[in-house]
């Protein structure tokens, strides 16, 4: 029988990786809080599980760790559990000193480790000695364990780290500026027995000695707990280990691609893919693949700054069908706690004072419903969406595009020019936003966007298939709607050419258009096109393309080029010298005053209604009824912007789109629109990726980005 834990708080939270270096391994720390609940029966792991209860019954209760300390009441209660207060610390004003005076680094030691962590130190005022430091919120949660708790004031944050509680008044000051949000940690740090330096770019941080005294196992309701003893609070952080394969999604076969042309092209030869074999939009002769082994789990690993004895490493622990492995290994001056866990799970971590320790809870349901207001305008959320008996976890951004400062833009991986991907991490911390999620699809092959893509008035990639799109200006204004983008070629004989697509990497017969808004230069997409180049409305040369990727032209400043593919016909109407006029309309015609326009598909409610037709879009039954992680965006009746990720379902797969819809109807959403999924879904916030861990998402070839301005 097992013991029963009523109530538990994990949190989710998300790694830090090097922007533009690789990392051996990804840290996803996930700090959370234990809830008030019946006695925990932690166990020594060599005592059989036989008679737990009885052992159980002998354990302290796991207390809340969340405790307002403004009441009598609370103030006992925050005693009993070890949690110290700052009523006797006096803080220090926070004015801001001079610019010469600041110290700032994009590196932090914490321990010895370097990890890639924003920081500042500055005295508290013009006059004052004393420096105060400060640090990127997201970042120090994921370093070191510091739970950041809910919040509705973006200038304060509730943190919690083993006993050290400060909420309420005694919350860490937080300051957003720019693409960050800083906490100053000095009071915490002083609490937690935290020595700090600047040291150039780098931040040193040493905390004390601590050892590891103990580990044991218990059973709790919804899965397994494991407990490490320490003898003193240790920052700790939660790396995965190993990326799964395959995915635990499955994959149609043949893959069902959604950006697939709808009509075969017998002519047109892509390049092979030689950077992803596997991928959806390769060839349609593929290269043979040896199948992946089938993994029964993935493995994580606790890494805790304590040294641990070789007794407790010999220790035998028990496993589960959810705890398929544990072991402790020592590493230099950390201990590593790995976990083999299912696949689609992951370990939720929270620490604990008096005594010192850290639960780490196997489950299906890791995510902490969380409310932070992480800056004017932005607010953090996460939370479980019911379907039914389906529990998916959501994390999202609620953004109000009207707040001072915020500016929401389309943003590329390889600006200037639009062939080229990133990880969301790094395609967000070059651009400089503060909040990003990625956006819309692209062709993994040549790395170029396959829809809509319009940033101040000019499409770098026109829309395709009729497909979902959302629209938007700096007023606040949001449109979501099916998009189409018709343009049409009038010769003197008035002989109309429709034009099926601008500046698209979407290869289909008919005549392309490129202008310079797709580059300087065009370079043939498939076999055997017909390269008309226009300038001043007037055709100047006509040229046979030859092979694929062979040949580059020039895109003239003060016209474009027209590319005819398969159906040549059109070829003899635009012979030298021929004048051309240009007709251009958007359906829904509205969508033309928008400067700013980003594609996706499909379109998943209008007017508060769920209105999924995929087949409109393009996209195939079989591909509608595809489980994955979904990446969204909506508009709320506040005009608020929902900026959305969602994750496989508690025990399960993630959602279809007729789930997706209704998870965003349920959030309120009145407008929303499906985004880039599966590997792509990425969530950014203040450096950090808020929903995976890094080293499970795709590069991505561009994104919805948000921007603070000071």
């Amino acid at each position: 029988m097992k013991c029963n834990l009523s109530y538990w708080r994990p949190i989710l939270s998300v790694s830090i990786l090097p922007v533009l270096a690789i990392a051996p391994s990804v840290v996803w720390n996930q700090p959370g809080r234990a809830q008030e609940g019946e006695r925990a029966g932690l166990i020594h792991a060599s005592i059989s599980r036989q008679g737990m209860n009885s052992l159980a019954d002998s354990e302290s209760r796991l207390k809340p760790t969340e405790i307002l300390t403004d009441s009598f009441l609370e103030r006992t209660s925050a005693m009993r559990q070890g949690i110290h207060s700052l009523s006797d610390y006096r803080f220090l004003a926070q004015s801001v000193p001079p610019s010469s005076r600041i110290r700032q680094g994009r590196q932090v030691s914490l321990n010895g480790r370097i990890l890639p962590l924003t920081w500042t130190q500055q005295p508290a005022n013009s006059t004052s000695a004393d420096f105060r430091t400060w640090i990127a919120d997201v970042g120090l949660m994921q370093s070191a364990g510091v739970d950041l708790l809910s919040s509705a004031d973006s200038t304060k944050q509730p943190v919690q780290w083993f006993s050290v509680s400060l909420t309420g008044a005694q919350s860490l000051a937080a300051r957003a500026t720019g693409p960050y949000r800083y906490l100053d940690v000095t009071d915490f740090a002083r609490l937690a027995g935290w020595e700090i330096s600047a040291d150039g770019n780098v931040l040193r941080i040493t905390s004390p000695a601590a050892s590891v005294t103990g580990i044991r196992q218990a059973e709790i309701e919804s899965g397994d707990r494991i407990v490490v003893d320490i003898d003193r609070p240790a920052p700790w952080q939660v790396n995965f280990v190993n990326t799964p394969s395959p995915s635990p999604t499955p994959t149609p076969n043949p893959p069902d691609d959604p950006t697939k042309p709808a009509i075969p092209l017998q002519n047109l030869r892509t390049a092979p893919n030689v950077e992803t074999p596997d991928d959806p939009t390769k060839p349609a002769l593929p290269l043979p693949i040896t199948p992946a082994a089938p993994i029964a789990g993935q493995e994580w690993s606790i890494a805790i700054d304590a040294k641990v004895a070789p007794a407790i490493i010999q220790q035998t622990f028990s496993t589960s069908q959810q705890l398929l492995s544990l072991k402790v290994e020592p590493d230099g001056e950390q201990t590593k706690v790995k976990v083999k866990i299912p696949l689609g799970w992951r370990p939720q971590v929270f620490s604990l004072g008096n005594p010192n320790r850290l639960a780490i809870d196997i489950r299906p349901d890791s995510l902490v419903e969380k409310n932070i207001v992480w800056a004017p305008g932005v607010q953090w959320r996460q939370q479980y969406q019911n379907l039914g008996t389906a529990r998916f976890p959501v994390v999202w951004l609620e953004v109000n595009p009207r707040q001072a400062g915020v500016k929401i833009r389309p943003i590329l991986s390889n600006p200037p020019t639009d062939r080229g991907t990133a990880p969301l991490l790094q395609t967000a911390e070059v651009a400089g936003a503060a909040a990003a999620i990625n956006a819309g699809f692209f062709n993994r092959i040549n790395r170029l966007a396959l829809g809509a893509i319009r940033r101040d008035n000019k499409w770098l990639s026109g829309p395709i298939l009729n497909r979902g799109a959302i629209a938007w200006n700096d007023r606040g204004e949001f449109a979501i709607d099916r998009l189409t983008l018709q343009e049409t070629l009038i010769t003197p004989a008035n002989q109309l050419l429709p034009v099926s697509h601008l500046n698209s990497a979407y290869v289909q017969p008919g005549i392309g258009r490129y202008n310079p808004d797709w580059g300087t230069t065009y370079t043939p997409l498939s076999d055997n096109e017909i390269v008309v180049t226009v300038a001043g409305d007037r055709v100047v040369t006509q040229s046979p393309a030859g092979a694929a990727g062979t040949t580059t032209f020039p895109i003239p400043a003060n016209g474009y080029i027209l590319v005819l593919r398969s159906d040549f016909f059109p070829a003899s109407e635009l012979s030298t010298g021929t004048l051309l006029r240009l007709e251009t309309n958007t359906f829904p015609a509205d969508f033309n005053r928008f400067p700013y326009i980003l594609g996706g598909g499909p379109v998943l409610v209008q007017n508060s209604q769920v209105v999924l037709d995929a087949r409109a879009e393009g996209f195939s039954d079989a591909y509608v009824r595809q489980t994955a992680i979904r990446s969204a965006i909506g508009r709320n009746a506040a005009g608020n912007l929902l900026i959305v990720a969602v994750h496989n379902r508690a025990g399960g797969a993630g959602p279809n789109f007729a789930e997706l819809a209704q998870i965003l109807q349920q959030m309120g959403a009145v407008e929303a629109l499906n985004l880039d999924g599966g590997s792509s879904t990425s969530l950014y916030l203040g450096g950090s990726l808020l929903d995976r861990p890094p080293s499970t998402a795709a590069r991505v070839h561009n994104a919805i980005g948000i921007f603070i301005q000071p």
